[in-house]
């Protein structure tokens, strides 16, 4: 295993020099949480599917793969439908709002009295999601080095703190685009084909499993259509993803470069299955499905490429937490304590927040706060890294935590976000009653029907839909100046400098002078 080792310890040492990098780079807080709005499309496209396809896509896909066979692709396949849709409708629209977090659009959409609530929400998902990819570590570090759990988490989220801590969205972005070369090369080139051949061939396969592992709906209907809610629309809204469509330089690039990272998560989730369809035929009596990655790496793979394969899934976990990571400590700083900061300051006549640079409500005209900014954002990243660590040593069970996560996030905040992109006439009362009644809806249907069941989301999404219709309908309509500052924005007519001034001035020059591509 030494070589295996040493693998592993040249890649670990390779995410730490580049948060060290990173740092040197980040320099305002446009750079810090977004990478200057500057990324090209091969860079965002690579870092685009690298968060999306993180340990669940891998470790999981090839789980349902040995549990259901090729229909098991079903859950990273509505992953890579929910970025195709988000890239090809919404990407060049959010892009050009140049905000931070979704809670700055939905202020933006309806006046600024919806953020705070959505913001609560979005942390929270964002936080789950986090916890979850580090509990991750465990199961990756028991393999290769034999960790004890809590030391194995420690261990995983630790680096990913550390270099997302150091040097923010460009420490992530250039993990990231390594991570995702390493998982194609590890997964798709060499895992891959090497099952398959393990497994005696395609031939071989069919003979030795039932048919119903080669039925494309052998899932069944219901859990598609669940995971096309959860999934599917969960990329359309989340914090962790917009953060990264933020990045993209143009409206071209954000819609082009997710349009070809989504139709790589196609390919993966089929890479996925396929490689659990044969640990299957390899090992038929695992004792559970997620274990087949792990023991067919283990017991199949020669040395050195060992080690690759367990750095691309260490890779799909790290790109994944380091995403969720950066999305809640931005929404923690931005959405949740800048205004209550700013509440506070209201109340005892001292300036705060926006009202203390001189900034709008979005936080992206003028000034940035230069370091100062940068620092803070840095400071709650790691107070937001060191809970996620300590809850994932808590927690156990996992998949209880992400369905909480993202049915919180379907049921709260689809239809406000989404009917404020495409009504024009949803207005904050009805945002605000749909996010609480959504919100609240799928909590209470989870403790009457199970944390795991289908109806929570059903019909928490449906009560909240019907909330933001009537309540919008019943309710004055959106003040216009507000609808027209919004669609200057999304037309890209307002705000489009604010970062760039701020970051040629962070660097100490000209607000003239041309952006570095």
């Amino acid at each position: 295993m030494a070589v295996d080792y040493a693998v592993i310890v040249v890649y670990l040492a390779g995410m730490l020099a580049m948060g060290w990098w990173g740092m040197r780079r980040a320099k305002s807080k446009s750079e810090f949480l977004v990478a200057g709005r500057r990324l090209g499309p091969w860079m965002y496209s690579g870092t685009m599917a690298a968060i999306v396809l993180g340990g669940a896509s891998t470790i999981g896909g090839v789980g349902l793969g040995y549990q259901y066979g090729l229909s098991g692709a079903w859950m990273v396949v509505t992953i890579g439908l929910g970025l195709l849709a988000l890239s090809v409708f919404f990407s060049a629209r959010i892009a050009r709002l140049k905000v931070y977090t979704v809670s700055e659009m939905l202020d933006l959409r309806y006046g600024g009295r919806a953020g705070i609530i959505s913001g609560v929400v979005m942390w929270a998902y964002t936080l789950m999601l986090a916890v979850t990819s580090t509990i991750a570590y465990a199961t990756i570090f028991d393999v290769i080095f034999d960790l004890d759990r809590t030391v194995a988490i420690v261990l995983g989220g630790a680096i990913v703190v550390a270099y997302s801590t150091l040097g923010g969205m460009w420490s992530i972005t250039i993990t990231d685009m390594v991570q995702f070369v390493v998982k194609t090369i590890g997964v798709l080139l060499l895992l891959l084909p090497i099952a398959v051949v393990k497994a005696g061939g395609f031939s071989e396969m069919k003979a030795k499993l039932p048919t119903e592992y080669f039925d494309p709906l052998g899932i069944g209907g219901e859990t598609i259509f669940t995971y096309v809610l959860i999934y599917t629309f969960g990329m359309l809204i989340g914090q962790d993803i917009w953060q990264r469509v933020f990045t993209a330089r143009s409206d071209r690039t954000a819609r082009w470069g997710g349009t070809v990272a989504g139709t790589y998560c196609l390919v993966y989730a089929v890479a996925g299955a396929v490689i659990g369809t044969a640990a299957k035929v390899m090992y038929p009596k695992l004792p559970t499905a997620d274990s087949a990655f792990a023991t067919i790496v283990k017991d199949e793979l020669p040395v050195g490429v060992r080690g690759l394969v367990l750095a691309a899934a260490l890779a799909a976990v790290m790109s994944t937490s380091s995403g969720a990571l950066i999305a809640c400590a931005t929404v923690a700083n931005n959405d949740i304590w800048s205004r209550l900061r700013g509440a506070i300051g209201r109340g005892t006549g001292a300036p705060h927040g926006a009202e203390a640079t001189g900034a709008d409500a979005t936080g992206t005209q003028g000034a940035e706060g230069g370091h100062d900014e940068v620092r803070g954002n840095r400071a709650f990243i790691l107070i937001m890294g060191v809970a996620v660590i300590l809850i994932a040593i808590a927690l156990n069970d996992v998949v209880e935590a992400l369905t909480v996560a993202y049915n919180l996030l379907v049921a709260g905040l689809l239809v406000p976000i989404l009917g404020g992109l495409l009504w024009r006439r949803g207005t904050a009362a009805g945002a605000l009653a749909a996010v609480g009644v959504g919100g609240t809806a799928v909590v209470v249907l989870m403790a009457v029907y199970g944390i795991l069941a289908n109806e929570p989301v059903y019909y928490g999404l449906l009560l909240s839909l019907a909330v933001y219709v009537v309540v919008s309908l019943a309710t004055k309509p959106t003040d216009p100046a507000v609808l027209s500052a919004w669609r200057e924005r999304l037309a890209g007519r307002d705000g489009r400098e604010g970062d760039r001034d701020a970051d040629v001035t962070a660097a100490g020059g000209s607000a003239q002078e041309p952006a570095t591509a």
